[in-house]
Protein backbone atom coordinates (compact mmCIF):
# COMPACT_ATOMS: atom_id res chain seq x y z
CA UNK A 1 0.00 0.00 0.00
CA UNK A 2 1.27 3.45 -0.90
CA UNK A 3 1.16 5.96 1.94
CA UNK A 4 1.41 9.71 1.91
CA UNK A 5 5.01 10.76 2.61
CA UNK A 6 5.48 13.96 4.60
CA UNK A 7 8.92 15.50 4.38
CA UNK A 8 8.37 19.25 4.26
CA UNK A 9 11.06 21.51 5.66
CA UNK A 10 10.04 23.29 8.90
CA UNK A 11 11.35 26.61 7.55
CA UNK A 12 8.71 28.36 5.43
CA UNK A 13 10.52 31.55 4.45
CA UNK A 14 14.14 32.69 4.60
CA UNK A 15 14.96 36.38 4.16
CA UNK A 16 18.63 37.12 4.70
CA UNK A 17 19.55 35.87 8.15
CA UNK A 18 15.91 35.69 9.23
CA UNK A 19 13.94 32.47 9.00
CA UNK A 20 10.23 32.01 9.50
CA UNK A 21 9.05 28.52 10.38
CA UNK A 22 5.73 26.97 9.54
CA UNK A 23 5.11 26.44 13.25
CA UNK A 24 5.73 30.12 13.86
CA UNK A 25 3.26 31.01 11.12
CA UNK A 26 0.64 28.75 12.68
CA UNK A 27 1.30 30.24 16.11
CA UNK A 28 0.95 33.75 14.68
CA UNK A 29 -2.25 32.70 12.90
CA UNK A 30 -3.64 31.51 16.23
CA UNK A 31 -3.14 34.91 17.85
CA UNK A 32 -4.29 36.90 14.81
CA UNK A 33 -7.49 34.88 14.62
CA UNK A 34 -7.92 35.34 18.38
CA UNK A 35 -7.58 39.09 18.02
CA UNK A 36 -10.11 39.27 15.17
CA UNK A 37 -12.59 37.01 16.94
CA UNK A 38 -12.32 38.83 20.26
CA UNK A 39 -12.76 42.17 18.48
CA UNK A 40 -15.93 40.84 16.84
CA UNK A 41 -17.32 39.66 20.19
CA UNK A 42 -16.45 42.91 21.95
CA UNK A 43 -18.17 44.96 19.26
CA UNK A 44 -21.14 42.62 19.17
CA UNK A 45 -21.68 43.12 22.90
CA UNK A 46 -20.76 46.81 22.81
CA UNK A 47 -17.82 46.40 25.16
CA UNK A 48 -14.74 48.59 25.41
CA UNK A 49 -12.48 47.41 22.58
CA UNK A 50 -9.53 49.25 24.11
CA UNK A 51 -9.19 46.27 26.46
CA UNK A 52 -8.46 43.78 23.71
CA UNK A 53 -4.75 44.49 23.26
CA UNK A 54 -4.04 44.10 26.97
CA UNK A 55 -6.31 41.04 27.20
CA UNK A 56 -4.50 39.21 24.43
CA UNK A 57 -1.11 40.25 25.80
CA UNK A 58 -2.00 38.67 29.15
CA UNK A 59 -3.38 35.59 27.37
CA UNK A 60 -0.30 35.27 25.14
CA UNK A 61 2.13 35.48 28.05
CA UNK A 62 0.00 33.07 30.09
CA UNK A 63 -0.15 30.63 27.19
CA UNK A 64 3.58 30.57 26.49
CA UNK A 65 4.76 30.57 30.11
CA UNK A 66 2.16 28.02 31.16
CA UNK A 67 2.81 25.75 28.18
CA UNK A 68 6.57 25.83 28.74
CA UNK A 69 6.41 25.21 32.47
CA UNK A 70 3.81 22.52 31.90
CA UNK A 71 6.13 20.68 29.52
CA UNK A 72 9.07 20.97 31.90
CA UNK A 73 7.15 19.86 35.00
CA UNK A 74 4.77 17.29 33.49
CA UNK A 75 6.80 15.61 30.76
CA UNK A 76 10.51 15.81 31.63
CA UNK A 77 10.94 17.09 35.21
CA UNK A 78 14.18 15.20 35.92
CA UNK A 79 16.00 16.84 33.01
CA UNK A 80 14.82 20.37 33.73
CA UNK A 81 15.47 20.12 37.47
CA UNK A 82 19.02 19.08 36.58
CA UNK A 83 19.35 21.79 33.89
CA UNK A 84 17.13 24.68 35.11
CA UNK A 85 18.47 27.15 32.53
CA UNK A 86 17.09 24.90 29.82
CA UNK A 87 13.60 25.90 30.96
CA UNK A 88 14.16 29.18 29.12
CA UNK A 89 15.31 27.47 25.89
CA UNK A 90 11.86 27.58 24.38
CA UNK A 91 13.32 27.63 20.85
CA UNK A 92 14.37 24.01 21.38
CA UNK A 93 10.70 23.01 21.54
CA UNK A 94 8.50 21.71 24.30
CA UNK A 95 5.08 23.22 25.00
CA UNK A 96 2.28 21.45 26.88
CA UNK A 97 -1.37 22.27 26.19
CA UNK A 98 -2.44 21.42 29.74
CA UNK A 99 0.04 23.93 31.09
CA UNK A 100 -1.15 26.47 28.51
CA UNK A 101 -4.73 26.24 29.83
CA UNK A 102 -3.57 26.74 33.42
CA UNK A 103 -1.46 29.69 32.32
CA UNK A 104 -4.41 31.28 30.53
CA UNK A 105 -6.65 30.80 33.58
CA UNK A 106 -4.15 32.62 35.80
CA UNK A 107 -3.54 35.35 33.23
CA UNK A 108 -7.27 35.99 32.80
CA UNK A 109 -7.72 36.21 36.56
CA UNK A 110 -4.98 38.84 36.79
CA UNK A 111 -6.42 40.78 33.85
CA UNK A 112 -10.01 40.62 35.10
CA UNK A 113 -9.06 42.46 38.29
CA UNK A 114 -8.45 45.57 36.16
CA UNK A 115 -11.77 45.64 34.28
CA UNK A 116 -15.52 45.52 34.89
CA UNK A 117 -16.51 42.21 33.26
CA UNK A 118 -16.65 39.16 35.55
CA UNK A 119 -14.05 36.41 35.34
CA UNK A 120 -16.49 33.88 33.88
CA UNK A 121 -17.34 36.31 31.07
CA UNK A 122 -13.76 36.08 29.87
CA UNK A 123 -13.60 32.31 30.38
CA UNK A 124 -16.54 31.73 28.04
CA UNK A 125 -15.24 33.94 25.25
CA UNK A 126 -11.58 33.04 25.47
CA UNK A 127 -12.60 29.37 25.33
CA UNK A 128 -13.98 29.94 21.85
CA UNK A 129 -10.81 31.55 20.52
CA UNK A 130 -8.63 29.00 22.33
CA UNK A 131 -10.28 26.10 20.52
CA UNK A 132 -9.57 27.75 17.18
CA UNK A 133 -6.02 28.62 18.22
CA UNK A 134 -5.36 25.02 19.31
CA UNK A 135 -6.32 23.85 15.83
CA UNK A 136 -3.65 26.11 14.31
CA UNK A 137 -1.04 24.93 16.82
CA UNK A 138 -1.63 21.26 16.07
CA UNK A 139 -1.38 22.00 12.36
CA UNK A 140 1.99 23.58 13.15
CA UNK A 141 3.02 20.35 14.90
CA UNK A 142 2.15 18.47 11.71
CA UNK A 143 4.41 20.77 9.68
CA UNK A 144 7.20 20.11 12.19
CA UNK A 145 6.70 16.32 12.02
CA UNK A 146 6.38 16.25 15.82
CA UNK A 147 3.94 14.69 18.30
CA UNK A 148 3.42 11.92 15.78
CA UNK A 149 0.99 9.02 16.02
CA UNK A 150 1.59 5.33 16.58
CA UNK A 151 2.44 3.12 13.58
CA UNK A 152 -0.65 1.93 11.72
CA UNK A 153 -1.82 0.43 8.42
CA UNK A 154 -4.93 2.56 7.95
CA UNK A 155 -5.22 3.91 4.37
CA UNK A 156 -4.79 7.54 5.49
CA UNK A 157 -1.57 6.86 7.41
CA UNK A 158 1.32 9.26 6.88
CA UNK A 159 5.03 8.49 6.71
CA UNK A 160 6.89 11.24 8.55
CA UNK A 161 10.18 10.82 6.73
CA UNK A 162 12.07 13.05 9.16
CA UNK A 163 11.16 10.56 11.91
CA UNK A 164 11.31 7.15 10.23
CA UNK A 165 9.74 5.22 7.36
CA UNK A 166 6.80 3.79 9.32
CA UNK A 167 3.24 4.73 8.33
CA UNK A 168 1.70 6.49 11.33
CA UNK A 169 -1.55 8.03 12.47
CA UNK A 170 -1.53 11.75 11.57
CA UNK A 171 -2.72 12.44 15.10
CA UNK A 172 -1.85 16.13 14.84
CA UNK A 173 -4.48 16.46 12.11
CA UNK A 174 -6.97 14.43 14.17
CA UNK A 175 -6.54 16.94 16.97
CA UNK A 176 -6.66 19.95 14.65
CA UNK A 177 -9.93 18.72 13.14
CA UNK A 178 -11.38 17.93 16.59
CA UNK A 179 -10.57 21.41 17.90
CA UNK A 180 -11.99 23.04 14.77
CA UNK A 181 -15.29 21.20 15.29
CA UNK A 182 -15.29 22.16 18.98
CA UNK A 183 -14.69 25.77 17.96
CA UNK A 184 -17.76 25.66 15.69
CA UNK A 185 -19.83 24.13 18.51
CA UNK A 186 -18.78 26.80 21.01
CA UNK A 187 -19.31 29.58 18.48
CA UNK A 188 -22.80 28.21 17.80
CA UNK A 189 -23.56 28.19 21.52
CA UNK A 190 -22.34 31.77 21.85
CA UNK A 191 -24.00 33.20 18.73
CA UNK A 192 -27.30 31.30 18.60
CA UNK A 193 -28.04 30.66 22.25
CA UNK A 194 -26.39 33.80 23.57
CA UNK A 195 -27.82 35.09 26.83
CA UNK A 196 -29.96 31.95 27.28
CA UNK A 197 -26.88 30.02 28.35
CA UNK A 198 -25.78 30.16 31.96
CA UNK A 199 -22.43 31.96 32.35
CA UNK A 200 -19.60 29.47 32.41
CA UNK A 201 -21.34 26.75 30.40
CA UNK A 202 -19.35 27.52 27.24
CA UNK A 203 -16.14 27.24 29.25
CA UNK A 204 -17.31 23.99 30.84
CA UNK A 205 -18.20 22.61 27.42
CA UNK A 206 -14.74 23.60 26.19
CA UNK A 207 -13.06 21.69 29.03
CA UNK A 208 -15.18 18.57 28.51
CA UNK A 209 -14.93 18.36 24.73
CA UNK A 210 -11.30 19.39 24.27
CA UNK A 211 -9.89 17.14 26.95
CA UNK A 212 -12.17 14.20 26.14
CA UNK A 213 -10.88 14.41 22.58
CA UNK A 214 -7.34 14.66 23.91
CA UNK A 215 -7.87 11.64 26.19
CA UNK A 216 -9.00 9.32 23.40
CA UNK A 217 -6.49 10.57 20.81
CA UNK A 218 -3.69 9.76 23.24
CA UNK A 219 -4.34 6.09 22.46
CA UNK A 220 -2.92 6.58 18.95
CA UNK A 221 -0.19 9.07 19.90
CA UNK A 222 3.41 8.24 20.76
CA UNK A 223 4.19 8.82 24.41
CA UNK A 224 5.51 12.32 25.09
CA UNK A 225 6.81 11.93 28.64
CA UNK A 226 10.56 11.33 28.93
CA UNK A 227 10.16 9.09 31.98
CA UNK A 228 8.95 5.48 31.84
CA UNK A 229 5.58 4.49 33.19
CA UNK A 230 3.95 1.07 33.24
CA UNK A 231 0.53 2.56 33.89
CA UNK A 232 -1.95 2.08 31.05
CA UNK A 233 -2.75 5.79 30.84
CA UNK A 234 -0.32 8.30 29.37
CA UNK A 235 0.69 11.51 31.12
CA UNK A 236 -1.56 13.45 28.72
CA UNK A 237 -4.55 11.29 29.64
CA UNK A 238 -3.99 11.62 33.37
CA UNK A 239 -3.69 15.39 33.03
CA UNK A 240 -6.87 15.55 30.95
CA UNK A 241 -9.12 13.87 33.51
CA UNK A 242 -9.19 16.75 36.06
CA UNK A 243 -10.17 19.21 33.33
CA UNK A 244 -13.04 16.99 32.16
CA UNK A 245 -14.19 16.47 35.74
CA UNK A 246 -14.10 20.22 36.42
CA UNK A 247 -16.28 20.87 33.36
CA UNK A 248 -18.78 18.17 34.31
CA UNK A 249 -18.94 19.41 37.90
CA UNK A 250 -19.79 22.93 36.76
CA UNK A 251 -22.55 21.68 34.48
CA UNK A 252 -24.24 19.65 37.23
CA UNK A 253 -23.60 22.22 39.98
CA UNK A 254 -27.15 23.70 39.77
CA UNK A 255 -28.59 20.25 40.55
CA UNK A 256 -26.65 20.08 43.82
CA UNK A 257 -27.67 23.65 44.68
CA UNK A 258 -31.36 22.82 44.22
CA UNK A 259 -31.04 19.90 46.56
Amino acid sequence: MDYFVWNIEPVAITVGFATIRWYGLMFASAFISSYLLMTWMYKREEKNTDEIDDLLTYAAVGTIVGARLGHCLFYDPAFYFSHPLKIFAIWEGGLASHGAILGILIALYLFQRRVAEPYVWFLDRVSIVSALGASFIRTGNFFNSEIVGEPTRVPWAVIFQKIDLLPRHPVQLYEALSYSLIFLLLLFMYKIRGSNIRPGVIFATFLITVFTARFFLEFVKTKQAAYNSEFWMTTGQMLSIPFVMAGLFYLVLPIFKKN
